[in-house]
């Protein structure tokens, strides 16, 4: 086991590759093309399980993760976790795929502040006063797009609502990431390959051998980086884990408005700045909460 000075760079560098790979993925499902977003996220739900299930292996965990499959209650949670994500993953291949990564940027800067929001709706969690002033930027932000586009910026609310739902259900059973993708992939596979056979494998094998590689790692592309970011957290504290993540949404607006060549105007640039104050006052308040923790710790 890494300790010490080695283990906080390797955790640094782990965290940096998955938020990397998390914040292109905008050009790895470009590379997709022409196939058709539902069509993609067939391929994604139906190789993903192949390769949760290498990675299990590989870590001699698969015995303890099938352990699960006898458990009414995580099976329950994780098939309404899976409908969730497989919500989120479809909206952000829609999205960068037809323009909109801009919009996918902002649903994934608004989710920490979206999972503080549900906390207290739903866990009747009692927000600080930094907390209560993010979600007045966030709400904000998301006002200031509906009168810029004349209409509810759903891409981002629909990628930062069904992860937020995501995280607090998935938050009722003690199983990790990568546990739970395996058995996520468990429900989603069928429906995915079903929808292969009907659609005669949905793209693959019609458009050339680069859309089809694109196509088939799809599954690993998901589990990577997110195999990474697991690691990462079991060898930095969780609010420098927190802080690095937000590299990913920074990454998508700045390929959207780069690579990807989407233009953004003055109102959305503003609805932008006041989201990332508000992200400012979240961020603030973790590293308040971490040092009174660890103050507390050395008591």
């Amino acid at each position: 086991m890494i300790k010490g000075k080695a283990a906080h760079r390797w955790g640094i560098f782990l965290s940096l590759v998955a938020n990397a790979v998390w914040g292109a993925a905008a050009l790895y499902w470009m590379e997709t093309k022409p196939v058709a977003p539902i069509d993609v996220l067939a391929h994604r739900a139906t190789w993903t399980l192949p390769a949760a299930l290498l990675v299990l292996v590989f870590a001699g965990r698969l015995v303890s993760t099938l352990a699960f499959l006898g458990n009414w209650k995580v099976l329950r949670v994780m098939g309404l976790a899976a409908f969730l994500i497989s919500i989120n993953w479809g909206v952000f291949l829609y999205a960068v795929t037809t323009g909109r990564a801009t919009e996918a940027s902002l649903g994934y800067f608004l989710l920490p502040i979206l999972t503080v929001f549900a906390g207290v709706i739903i866990f009747r969690e009692r927000p600080s006063v930094p907390q209560r002033i993010a979600i007045g930027m966030a709400i904000s932000g998301i006002a200031i797009q509906v009168v810029a586009e004349g209409g509810i910026p759903i891409v981002s609310l629909a990628l930062a609502i069904s992860f937020a739902l995501y995280s607090v259900i998935r938050k009722q059973v003690s199983v990790d990431a990568m546990e739970g993708l395996f058995l996520e992939s468990l429900f989603l596979m069928p429906a995915g390959l079903a929808w292969l056979m009907i659609h005669q494998w949905a793209g693959l094998g019609q458009f050339g051998l680069k859309t089809d590689f694109f196509l088939l790692f799809a599954g690993a592309f998901t589990a990577i980086p997110l195999l990474t970011h697991i690691t990462a957290s079991r060898l930095l504290p969780l609010s420098t884990v927190g802080l690095l993540s937000y590299i990913g949404p920074t990454l998508q607006l700045l390929v959207a408005q780069t690579l990807l060549g989407e233009s953004i105007t003055l109102m959305t640039f503003m609805s932008f700045v006041f989201v990332w104050c508000g992200l400012g006052f979240i961020i603030q308040d973790n590293i308040r909460s971490y040092r009174k923790i660890r103050k507390a710790g050395m008591q």
